[in-house]
């Protein structure tokens, strides 16, 4: 080979070198010029940001992202709204399609389910220091945008124009104490850049392609527009902090994952019902489907609602809120099913069958009152939906205290098939025989679409009610949880879980510090139920759970005495016109309740001649309401109240009175006495701060309440 040839060999390579280093640079050049725009963005949206510093907020930029060496993170924010992980993005031709996010034919939805597992991961840190699951907001900010509004699974995406305000949208949901809690820890979860991060992690963020250049010192709202926006958030309406920051092992349990059927048990005040919407609104964030909360009342699902659409309305078409019985009478509706529900038809087919079947028969010798064997076929035959004598002879009944031999048995049998002979002939149905309706079709036809059930006060429902809900996930993980206190079940007979073929070995959890009473109201409340003992649905015959701790004190409760009704209506608006007087009390924190539904309207009538607004629990959907909430006992499940005021009281209800039962006195008498007690103590036990106790009668000699050991 010839010198000529190979020095021009090397002079076309140097050519194709120099070319080379040429595009090199220039695709350097013009890098450097997009991270910079990146950059220029990223501060352009902390600036922005940087007006919520005077409403409480901590804006902390470039912090390091956890687990790696070479990611960040744009901006944290922390405050009164939560914690806003805020990711920016100078991309061109963005648009969401079906659930995908696209940059120019590009799909980079995992880019924004990168930032979701970030806040995932966010979540169970911080619920050490109490921060609930959905308090971690991740936020994909489109610069020089404005207008914007999409949401990929948790990430919401929005403009930069329209960050401020999606951000203030958030309201007031910790306090400033809260707001430190979360801070550090919001710190050492995301430290500071600077511990081994590569300098040029910045770089590695920005894809391809950018927007053109353009003016980054011009602001996408004038100061009018940022005003209205810090205007909205001052306005926006607050909810109750617990809703949003909850003990550390409450927020680590809403994330808790259970590998089949799980239960949350504990005493009034424990928080089950507020772990109940945070998982409700967990659940819906991390698996697909939809998830069902029901329960035994009907008004209580109205309630439920109202709270979790303050708690996460980005959720509220993902979680159904129903009572169990509406949930079957839609699930008949839909499939074409007919039943026709007629409670009154209902009675007199009951009343007819006892007339001919049971007054004068074994049944009346034992128990004369025809609602004890009324309880008996809806509560233990109807509720467990047995379809064969021999099937009721060998039930367990727990719940019920008188023992049935094998004859009275079938008397009981003869008067249920008198009482099903009597609804066919009407053409009409009871409640029991909606949910066996329903549970029959879904066996038939299994319905899908939910990924998850959580049942509130499951010691209410029937043994049928619990397999028809179960039918809807089986045994998938987080799929059924049952949440509830057999202390507090308030209706006759009941189940076990055995007998609907469900084991919840392993999965069940005891919440046991009591958060929302004053010890003085636990002390007082416990001692109505002192001793008494009640078959739980996991099988165990057992007695009261005590709060191992209870976290707050206040006034002792107060028990007034009246000669008359009149007289105690008297005292009542007096008690509620000096609790009004207060400061931190208005009408609508405080809640009447009363035993039965005569009394209450008692109550409404004598509030209504004094002028004082009211609403009843029937009527009351969870919207603030400057009204006295005025109901029965079982309307108040799962509800509560700064006061409480129990009238119409006699003297054997109240703690110690009336514990000595005769020996002539029935078992079926005893049930009910117990009962009783029970839904007394869950009356006392919606009172969060003050307790009164109405009693009309002569006294009598009642034992002092034992303080309960803490």
């Amino acid at each position: 080979m010839s010198a000529g040839y190979s020095a021009g060999q090397e002079s076309a390579r140097q050519r194709k070198l120099a070319l080379a280093h040429d595009r090199a640079a220039a695709e350097a050049r013009a890098a450097a010029g997009r991270y910079g725009a990146a950059a220029v963005s990223e501060r352009r949206v902390a600036d922005g940001l940087s007006r919520l510093a005077g409403r409480g907020y901590h804006l902390l930029p470039d912090r390091q992202w956890p687990g790696s060496r070479r990611a960040q993170v744009d901006l944290v924010v922390v405050g009164p709204g939560g914690v806003f992980i805020v990711d920016t993005k100078w991309w061109k031709d963005f648009q969401v399609v079906l659930g995908r996010c696209f940059r120019d034919q590009e799909d980079v939805t995992d880019d924004v389910l990168r930032l979701a597992d970030l806040a995932f991961g966010a979540e169970a840190a911080l619920a050490t220091v109490g921060l609930a699951p959905g308090e971690v907001r991740p936020i994909m900010v489109m610069a020089d945008r404005t207008g914007i509004h999409h949401s990929i699974s948790t990430v919401d995406i929005v403009g930069e124009g329209d960050i401020l305000r999606h951000i203030s949208r958030r309201g007031t949901r910790l306090t400033p104490a809260q707001v430190d809690a979360v801070l550090a820890a919001t710190m050492l979860h995301f430290p500071a850049l600077g511990s081994g991060l590569q300098t040029d992690s910045v770089t590695a963020q920005v894809p391809e392609p950018v927007l053109d250049s353009q003016d980054f010192d011009a602001p996408l709202l004038d100061e009018d527009e940022v005003d209205s926006a810090l205007l909205e958030a001052a306005l926006a309406q607050p909810i109750e902090h617990w809703m949003s920051f909850l003990h550390p092992d409450q927020a680590k349990l809403v994330r808790r994952s259970f590998n089949g059927p799980a239960r949350i048990r504990g005493s009034a005040g424990t928080g089950k019902t507020v772990v109940g919407l945070h998982r409700a609104a967990y659940l819906a964030r991390s698996r697909p489907g939809k998830v069902l909360v029901t329960t035994y009342v009907r008004t209580l699902p109205v309630v439920l609602r109202a709270n979790f659409a303050r708690l996460a309305p980005e959720l509220v078409d993902r979680v159904e809120f129903s009572g169990v019985h509406q949930f079957a009478r839609r699930i008949l509706d839909e499939r074409g099913i007919e039943i026709r529900l007629d409670p009154e038809k209902a009675k007199d087919a009951f009343a007819t069958a006892w007339s001919t079947v049971g007054r004068g028969g074994p049944l009346a010798s034992l128990d004369s009152n025809s609602t004890y064997w009324s309880e008996e076929i809806e509560y233990v035959i109807k509720g467990r939906g047995l379809s064969t004598f021999d099937q009721y002879a060998e039930c367990a009944r727990p719940g019920r205290r008188r023992r049935l031999t094998l004859d009275q048995r079938r008397e009981v049998w003869r008067l249920f098939v008198a009482y099903t002979d009597n609804l066919r002939r009407l053409g009409v149905a009871d409640f029991p025989d909606l949910i066996l309706f329903a549970a029959a079709s879904l066996r038939k036809q299994p319905l899908t679409g939910y990924s998850s059930v959580i049942v509130e006060e499951a010691q209410d429902l029937s043994c049928a009610m619990i397999g028809m809900l179960y039918s809807l996930v089986g045994p998938e993980t987080d799929g059924f949880t049952l949440i509830g206190d057999g202390q507090q079940s308030i209706y006759p007979g009941g189940y076990t879980l055995s007998e609907v073929g469900l084991s919840l070995q392993g999965r069940g959890v005891v919440m046991d510090v009591n958060y929302r009473n004053t010890a003085q109201i636990v002390d007082f409340a416990q001692s109505m139920v002192l001793g008494d003992e009640f078959t739980d649905i996991e099988g165990m015959q057992q007695r009261a759970d005590r709060p191992t701790t209870v976290t707050r004190n206040g006034e002792v409760p107060s028990v007034v005495r009246s000669t008359s009704e009149t007289i105690e209506d008297e005292t009542i608006v007096s008690r509620i016109r000096a609790l009004i007087s207060r400061p931190d009390v208005s009408l609508g924190d405080i809640g009447v309740l009363t035993l039965t539904t005569w009394h209450v309207r008692a109550v409404l009538s004598a509030l209504k001649a004094a002028r004082i607004p009211t609403i009843e629990l029937e009527k009351y959907d969870g919207s603030f309401v400057d009204a006295v909430k005025v109901g029965t006992v079982k309307r108040a499940k799962g509800l509560e109240f700064k006061q409480v005021l129990l009238p119409r009281l006699k003297s054997h209800h109240l703690p110690g009175a009336g514990r000595h039962i005769s020996a002539t006195q029935s078992e079926s008498t005893r049930e009910r006495a117990e009962r009783e007690r029970r839904e007394l103590y869950v009356a006392m036990t919606r009172a969060r701060d003050g307790l009164w106790v109405g009693v009309v009668g002569t006294p009598a000699p009642v034992d002092r309440p034992r303080p309960l050991s803490r």
